[in-house]
């Protein structure tokens, strides 16, 4: 999985990184009780923080080099990107708000190891219980869609846009403007289990697109263009995610990721949680559409992993959070690029750089 050491000088563009901000990202691991952080990076804690308050312009870069070494994650790596959506909504049904997002219903119980009923993938996370003691699948998006949950109390919010509400379900979190007045911020509670399913590939089976090409800001288009298909296409996903209403993030943070901590822009990635810990140290180098009107540019940055999605899977692959409102969802709906990434592996306490 992972090749053998490498040195910093053969990472491209490290030198240029804000190496501060890496480590003060790192940082909130070690001082929020919502974070944990793995025993082989809990003990780095206290000298990353004497980096952080000597006020040596390289302490931070000293400190990186000095307890890790890099490794090149043995499989191809590809990235894609990710935002805190704004749109609006209503608490109440009507006048046009019709699709909402439904909180976790009690019976979603996490499988923890135990195996998957009958119609759900095995590592599937979780599943109904009937009450009795059994576990069933739950409804999937389309049986959702028909109203196996409805009457249940279990809506947050109604939207206008079942497109809007799909990219809820997608990004995993938004801000969300209320028509009565206010906004409230959702974030993920659970999901059903189904596979997940990336709609856009409705456009390529039909020739409509190449493979590579349906970003999200393309997809939206031929939707809006074509809403009879609406319905169709996003049954097409059966994963279905339930949200709960955030309180804990300031107004200014940004939304609350898988590892129990507020998101930052361009430094938090979203990985597969199967192969990596929360809180680990991840170079990413790619070339990326993140230009003025989107001319590649280089990117070469340290993120750390702090979330994770349904459709994040696989050693190399990577989410990166863009941050909230329009602007950074542009950035994001852009991104499906194949991308080296790096783990910092802290070295051994008898080796040295």
């Amino acid at each position: 999985m992972l090749s053998a050491p490498l040195s910093f000088a053969e990472l491209p563009g490290w030198a240029g990184d804000d190496h501060r901000a890496a480590l003060a990202a790192f940082l909130r691991h070690c001082r929020d009780r919502r974070a944990e952080l793995p025993r082989e990076l809990s003990h780095l804690c206290a000298p990353a923080q004497a980096a952080a308050d000597s006020g040596e312009p390289l302490a931070a870069r000293t400190f990186l080099e000095r307890h890790f070494e890099p490794r090149r994650i043995l499989a191809d790596g590809f990235v894609t990107g990710y935002f805190e959506p704004e749109y609006d909504g209503s608490r109440r049904p009507g006048d046009g708000y019709d699709t909402p997002l439904l909180a976790r219903p009690p019976e979603l119980v996490p499988l923890a190891g135990r195996p998957a009923p009958d119609g759900l993938p095995k590592d599937a996370p979780f599943a109904f219980s009937n009450g009795n003691g059994r576990l069933v699948a739950p409804p999937d998006r389309g049986a959702i869609m028909d109203g196996a949950l409805a009457g249940r109390g279990l809506e947050l919010v109604w939207m206008a846009d079942p497109v809007d509400a799909f990219y809820v379900h997608v990004q995993g979190s938004a801000r969300i403007r209320l028509r009565e007045g206010g906004s409230l911020r959702v974030g993920y509670a659970g999901k059903t289990g189904h596979p997940y399913s990336a709609i856009g590939r409705v456009m390529i089976e039909r020739g409509l697109a190449d493979p590579g090409t349906v970003t999200m800001q393309v997809l939206r288009q031929w939707l809006a263009e074509n809403p009879h298909e609406i319905d169709g296409v996003l049954r097409r996903n059966r994963s279905y995610i339930f949200f709960r209403e955030v309180t804990e993030a300031a107004e200014h943070e940004g939304p609350i990721g898988a590892a129990g901590l507020p998101l930052l822009p361009g430094r938090s990635l979203a990985v597969d949680a199967a192969h990596h810990a929360y809180g680990a140290l991840v170079f990413v180098s790619a070339d990326l559409p993140l230009g003025p009107d989107g001319e590649q540019e280089k990117f070469h940055r340290l993120m750390i992993a702090e979330d994770t999605g349904s459709a994040i899977v696989g050693p190399a692959r990577g989410d990166i959070f863009f941050g909230s409102g329009d602007e950074a969802g542009e950035l994001a709906g852009r991104i499906q690029h194949r991308a080296d990434m790096m783990l910092l592996v802290p070295r051994r306490p008898e080796a040295k750089p």
